[in-house]
């Protein structure tokens, strides 16, 4: 199996948005048993609680379900338990990298590099902005969704 991991501050609006949109391309794509999907924040700010209702809507009208999901702050474990760790954005990837051993830092990656068309590195953290930020941080993840199971498939199911 392989399992990755989406990483954003809090888990409530990034990493669980990411957890939730890739989960389902997953099962649609019938890899539900060789996939394994999971988010946590960097900091323990929201641990127990469910996505922000603004992500849960948001992600609820383009057909994906997040209110099953919890917030939970990153583990040491996580670092040997998952194949592919995603940061949200960079301050993510430099939190994660000053806690990974070195040995696995390969698992580490910004989650938008799987959508090299969108010419962005950072899903922009939509939680204190107003107007439409929820929709874009949701277009870019359904972008990065979409490439990194392409990868997935591509490198890591192959053979």
């Amino acid at each position: 199996m392989v399992k990755v991991l989406f990483v954003c501050t809090g888990n409530i609006c990034r990493s669980p948005t990411a957890h939730g949109v890739f989960r389902a391309m997953v099962e649609r794509a019938g890899l539900a048993g060789v996939i394994g999907v999971d988010s946590a924040g960097t900091h323990a700010y929201h641990v127990g609680e469910p996505p922000d209702r603004r992500s849960t809507e948001t992600a609820r009208l383009r057909g994906f379900e997040l209110k099953d999901l919890r917030a939970r702050q990153v583990v040491k474990a996580d670092f040997t338990g998952f194949d592919l760790i995603l940061a949200m954005d960079r301050g993510h990837f430099g939190l994660l990298s000053g806690q990974c051993p070195p040995e696995r830092r390969q698992a580490l990656a910004l989650f938008l590099s799987f959508a090299p068309q969108l010419n962005i590195l950072d899903v922009p953290d939509p939680y204190y902005g107003a107007g439409d930020g929820f929709e874009r941080v949701l277009d870019m993840i359904e972008a990065g969704s979409a490439g990194l199971l392409e990868h997935i498939r591509a490198t890591m199911l192959a053979g």
